[in-house]
């Protein structure tokens, strides 16, 4: 019975070391530059980030992964698309839904650029104190 508890415990902390870094973006709860940030702290804990949408809110995902690529914050690791299947309550059937799954990883200037934006925010902060 122990080895069941340990191979169940085990295998609970695999899925979630895989789900750590990915970021499930919506097109309506948050603004573009919450999901910006979001993603530049992950890179900051997990060296890689996955950024997963679905249906209308994949241009919010394409946006958010261009930005950080042309900041020079990530650089394109995997680009996967996929459908879903998901349960429609009004209709009663199952409807296909678009997915998509981009992974992006730290760019080689990326701690360079982070340690600039966090000076430049400190400065601005003690500007508005005096």
């Amino acid at each position: 019975m122990e080895d069941i508890t340990e191979g169940v415990n085990n295998m609970s902390l695999a899925v979630d070391n895989q789900k750590k870094n990915r970021i499930q973006v919506s097109n309506t709860k948050k603004p573009l530059f919450f999901y910006v940030n979001l993603a530049k702290r992950y890179m900051q804990q997990y060296t890689d980030v996955e950024l997963s949408a679905l249906g209308m809110a994949i241009a919010t995902v394409v946006t958010v992964a261009e930005i950080l690529k042309n900041n020079g914050f990530a650089v394109e690791k995997k680009i996967m698309t996929s459908t879903v299947d998901i349960k429609d309550d009004s209709r009663g059937r199952p409807v296909q839904k678009a997915k998509i799954e981009i992974t992006l990883t730290k760019s080689e200037k990326f701690d360079e650029l982070m340690a600039a934006a966090n000076e430049e925010k400190e400065a601005a902060e003690a500007q508005e104190q005096s």
